[in-house]
């Protein structure tokens, strides 16, 4: 789990599942679809929020540069929210 010190909150978590590594990422409602729509490997968060996660396969199907870009902004929504 990757977590902001500031206020505690996790941006992005990492598993292995069925063989591959996997990672968890906050993601805007408004931009949820568009990824799980561009991209076979981007599903709705495993054991997470469905509306407010997606799970990244890490299958080598997803530039590393779009997978650094959800990360970044997952790490983006997180960084406001005061710990609470």
């Amino acid at each position: 789990m990757l977590r902001y010190r500031g206020n505690k909150k996790a941006f992005a978590w990492t598993y292995e599942k069925d063989g591959f590594m996997w990672v968890n990422v906050k993601v805007d409602p408004e931009w949820r679809d568009l990824w799980r729509n561009t991209y076979d490997a981007v599903i709705p968060g495993y054991h997470q929020n469905k509306i407010h996660w997606n799970s990244i396969k890490l299958d080598d199907s997803i530039p590393d540069a779009e997978v650094k870009r959800m990360i970044a902004e997952s790490y983006d929504l997180i960084i406001g929210k005061r710990k609470s």
